[in-house]
């Protein structure tokens, strides 16, 4: 069984993450095996929210040079989670506008 602070790892702070806060969505970083359900429970659970819809994006690592090694970030999951009509906001969201 996972934890809830397993699932969600961080949330995303952009310019294009904070205009999507008026149509209550909201983006996080995920843990990369997560999915879908698991992902709305735990927002649902930390948050105290109602979710309407999830959706995923995985992003692969970027090569990196250092001299001449060459090394790969790690792979990265995104959920944007988008929040039913009559659900309270999310607070750490809030005070970044």
């Amino acid at each position: 069984m996972k934890f809830a602070h397993d699932v969600i790892r961080k949330p995303v702070i952009t310019e294009r993450s904070m205009e999507g806060i008026a149509d209550n969505k909201y983006v996080f970083e995920v843990a990369p095996n997560a999915g879908k359900i698991e992902i709305k429970k735990a927002v649902e659970e930390i948050f105290g929210v109602k979710v309407a819809k999830v959706n995923t994006i995985k992003l692969p690592g970027k090569w990196k040079r250092m001299g001449v090694y060459r090394g790969k970030r790690p792979d990265i999951k995104k959920a944007v989670v988008t929040l039913t009509a009559d659900s309270k906001k999310i607070e750490i969201f809030e005070n970044m506008m």
